[in-house]
């Protein structure tokens, strides 16, 4: 069973986060992403950014993952 720590460190390797929080009960998720790598994209293109950096994990070992993405300045806004 995939751990929000892991889910948490896949996402670092493959996606520079300033902060990467994730909770879950082993099937479902919840992410809260911080990444420049957002800067001038959408919604839609931050979470494929997110997607990417898990790759087939994605499919294989996470079954539902809510993420809220949101870029540096984003962050320090809230």
């Amino acid at each position: 069973m995939v751990r929000p720590e892991d889910i948490q460190t896949y996402i670092a390797r493959g996606l520079a986060c300033e902060h990467c929080e994730v909770a879950g009960d082993g099937h479902h998720f919840e992410a809260v992403i911080v990444s420049p790598e957002f800067r001038g994209k959408n919604r839609v293109q931050q979470h494929q950014l997110v997607y990417r950096a898990l790759g087939d994990r994605m499919r294989e070992e996470i079954h539902a993952l809510s993420m809220q993405t949101l870029t540096p300045e984003e962050w320090a806004a809230r």
